[in-house]
Formats: C-alpha cells, structure tokens, sequence
C-alpha cells in the first residue's frame, strides 16, 4: 500500500503542556477530500464497498476500528473466496492505514463511540468508481 506498508505508524509527543499525535511519514499531497466515519454500534459492519481507481488513508479519531481490506480484479464478479487482511486502527496514535485501488473494504467499530477519519484522492463526483456488495456476499465473514 504506501511505501509498501499498509499501515504508518504515527507517533506522539506529551510533556506539560499536553499531548501531540503526529504523522510526519504521511504524505497528504494527492488527498482531494476529507470525511469521518461514526457507525451507529460496534455490532454494524459498514462494507462490502470498494473502488478501482481511488485510494484512501484512514485514521482512527476516537476509539478504535477493524478494518478488512480485500484486493479485488474483477469488480464485476468478484471471487466468493477471496481472503481479507484485517487491520486494526486505535485512537491515541495517529497511525494512517493505506488502501490502494483495487480493494473493497469493510469496517466495524471495536469501540462505543470511535470516529474514524478518511481521507480520498478525487472530490465527491470526479469519477464514476463505487462498487457495493452485500455483507454476506464473501465467504470471508
């Protein structure tokens, strides 16, 4: 994913005037548009959804997060069998997880109230590039 590392590691900074997250390994230049995420419960799962052309970055807020990233050729009828890796975002850390094009994603809050951040490389409407599957349709979950 970027630098082929899925997932770069955040730090942070505390001393007596507070705490500091910090990402200095992220480079935001190509990112067009910002959004968060809050499901409404840890028992929803929002997936399966994906994109060939577009990336994105996410970053968990408040909370923490299980996001499957699956890689996907054929957007049209993907394999049933196809295997997810899951990664797990936690808040406190600013760690950014990459997603190329080419995947769908699915994501669950592992905590009440988490807010993931996500950050994509078109605006809203520049491209045609949203594929949708039902929860069920892999035999991963």
């Amino acid at each position: 994913m970027t630098n082929n590392q899925p997932q770069i590691p955040g730090k942070k900074h505390q001393d007596e005037r507070g705490v500091i997250t910090y990402n200095n390994d992220f480079d935001a230049s190509v990112v067009k548009r910002i959004y968060t995420i809050e499901n409404h419960s840890t028992d929803f799962i929002r997936g399966w959804q994906g994109h060939k052309v577009e990336q994105r970055w996410s970053a968990c807020m408040k909370g923490g997060f299980e996001i499957s990233v699956i890689q996907v050729d054929d957007f049209e009828s993907p394999s049933k069998d196809l295997e997810a890796q899951k990664y797990h975002l936690k808040e406190g850390e600013l760690t950014y997880l990459h997603v190329p094009s080419g995947c769908i994603t699915a994501i669950k809050a592992t905590a009440e109230d988490s807010k993931l951040l996500v950050l994509a490389d078109y605006l809203l409407g520049e491209i045609n590039d949203e594929y949708r599957y039902n929860l069920d349709y892999f035999n991963e979950r």
